[in-house]
């Protein structure tokens, strides 16, 4: 990763072409990196208003982590971050009907059930 201000960007940005393809990868962006996706102040504190609505779509174990860790972290290195499962998949992750991880907040936002889509840093993968 290259830190820029407070902005991670993936090494691959510069080595690679990056189109998203979720047949391709089934997610993986919600499932590995160094800590959860990095949030702005303002998302941090929106996580926790929209957490009733999005958690009708999470599993069990990813419930009960928001309720042990919060809606959000402070990472020292990254800031605000979303928490994770044991260092890995994003909490506000799930797995569709064909095995591919997909974003809660995302799925809420497209049934018309929130305003906001989900952190700037998911839509700028793997500018984080």
């Amino acid at each position: 990763m290259i830190a820029i201000e407070n902005k991670l960007i993936s090494d691959d940005i510069i080595e690679q072409q990056f189109v998203c393809d979720l047949n391709a990868c089934k997610g993986g962006c919600c499932v590995d990196g160094d800590c959860g996706a990095p949030l702005s102040f303002e998302e941090a504190q929106l996580l926790h208003t929209i957490y009733p609505v999005v958690k009708e779509d999470l599993a069990p174990q990813h419930i009960a982590a928001i309720e042990e860790q919060g809606t959000y972290v402070m990472d020292d290195e990254y800031g605000y971050v979303t928490p994770t499962i044991d260092g890995g998949v994003c909490v506000y992750a799930y797995t569709d009907e064909v095995g591919i991880v997909k974003c809660a907040i995302e799925k809420a936002w497209k049934e018309g059930k929130l305003a906001f889509q989900k952190p700037i840093s998911c839509h700028l993968y793997p500018i984080r």
